[in-house]
C-alpha cells in the first residue's frame, strides 16, 4: 500500500473508458494509490460507445481515453463514424492489452458458419472492432452479404441486446465472454487465435494537451504500469478480485475469479510494460486498409502513436 496523499494536492485527470473488467488496472491504481504517488487524482468517465467517446475527446471533455487503437487510427484518417472530420490531434502513447475479444453467439448457434443470414451486433460500423468481426467471419467463408450488421453500442449494450435475443452474435471482451458463457451462450472463437497479434486498448490523448502536460502523461503511464505489476503478483490475487467486485458490484464472484485467469493470462493478459504491440498495430492497419471507407492503404504506424512518453516513463528522475 502506498502512502496517502491529500486529494487537494493531486492533479485531476479525467480518463474516459468503456465500462468493464478491462479497466482493472485503473481500479487498482486508484485503490492502491499508484496514481496518487504520481501526483494524480483519476476521475473515471464511462462512455456508451466509440462515437460518443471520440466526439467528447475532440471537444476536450476529458484528457485521456482508454480505447481501441483502431478508433484513433480511424479518426486521424477521417474514417470515423462521428461527424467530426479528421482528428490529427489524436494519438496513442501506451498499450494496455489485445482487447480480449471473443466472438459470442446465441445458444442455438454453435459454429461460425451458423451465423450465415444472422444479425451481428457492433459498436459502430466502421470502428469499435467491427473490422475484427468482419475478418473472422470472412476467414470462415462468410462475406459481407452473408449476414446483417446492426449498431448496438459498447460492450454492455451489445451484451444486453444479445442476451435479450436482439441479435445473434457479437464480439465481447473479457469478462463479458465469461458472463455470456455462464448464461448459456457460445464462445465461437478468440480473435487473437484467428488473427494473431492484435493491438487493442491503448492510452490515448490529444497531442497538444500531451505536449503541454508531459509529466502528467508520464505519471499516468507509471501509475498504470505499477498497477498492472501489482495485479500480476500472485499474493495479491484475492485483494485484486475484491477490488474488481467493488468497482463492478454486479459481477458474480465466480466470474470475477475466472476474470483473473483470463485478463492476467501469462500470454494473452494485460501488457506488463505499457508497450504498443507493433505486430498487433500492423494487424489493425491491415484490417483498416481492407475494410475502411474511403479505402486507403495505411502502413505508417507513427502517424498514430508517440512513444516518447513511454520511453521517458522508464527513465529514473523523468
Amino acid at each position: 500500500m502506498t502512502a496517502s496523499v491529500p486529494d487537494n494536492d493531486l492533479k485531476r485527470l479525467r480518463v474516459n473508458v468503456f465500462p468493464g473488467g478491462f479497466n482493472w488496472g485503473l481500479y487498482v491504481g486508484i485503490d492502491k494509490g499508484f496514481f496518487a504517488r504520481e501526483g494524480l487524482r483519476i476521475e473515471v468517465q464511462h462512455t456508451p460507445n466509440s462515437v460518443t467517446q471520440m466526439t467528447d475527446m475532440a471537444a476536450g471533455k476529458f484528457e485521456i481515453a482508454m480505447t481501441g487503437v483502431d478508433n484513433i487510427v480511424a479518426y486521424v484518417e477521417g474514417q470515423g463514424e462521428a461527424p467530426i472530420g479528421p482528428q490529427p490531434e489524436f494519438f496513442a502513447f501506451m498499450g494496455s492489452d489485445s482487447a480480449f475479444l471473443s466472438l459470442v453467439s446465441s445458444p442455438d448457434l454453435k459454429e461460425i458458419s451458423a451465423l450465415k443470414g444472422k444479425q451481428l451486433l457492433v459498436d459502430a460500423m466502421t470502428t469499435g472492432y467491427a473490422f475484427v468481426l468482419y475478418d473472422i467471419l470472412g476467414r470462415a467463408g462468410l462475406l459481407a452479404e452473408a449476414y446483417d450488421v446492426a449498431r448496438a453500442g459498447g460492450m454492455i449494450e451489445r451484451w444486453t441486446r444479445l442476451r435479450a435475443g436482439e441479435g445473434d452474435g457479437t464480439l465481447l471482451s473479457a469478462p463479458y465472454n465469461l458472463i455470456a458463457k455462464a448464461h448459456g451462450l457460445n464462445e465461437l472463437a478468440r480473435a487473437v487465435e484467428i488473427l494473431g497479434p492484435y493491438q487493442g486498448n491503448v492510452g490515448a490523448a490529444r497531442r497538444s494537451w500531451a505536449n503541454a502536460n508531459e509529466q502528467t502523461v508520464i505519471g499516468y503511464i507509471r501509475g498504470y504500469r505499477d498497477a498492472i505489476d501489482w495485479l500480476y503478483a500472485p499474493g495479491n490475487r484475492s485483494d485484486a478480485i475484491a477490488i474488481l467486485r467493488r468497482n463492478l458490484p454486479q459481477m458474480a464472484e465466480d466470474v470475477a475469479i475466472a476474470s483473473y485467469d483470463e485478463l492476467l493470462h501469462p500470454k494473452f493478459g494485460f501488457y506488463r510494460g505499457g508497450e504498443i504491440d507493433q505486430a498487433g498495430l500492423a494487424c489493425v492497419l491491415a484490417l483498416r486498409s481492407r475494410y475502411g471507407k474511403p479505402q486507403m492503404t495505411l502502413n505508417d504506424p507513427n502517424r498514430y502513436i508517440d512513444l516518447r512518453f513511454l520511453e521517458a516513463s522508464r527513465r529514473t528522475g523523468a
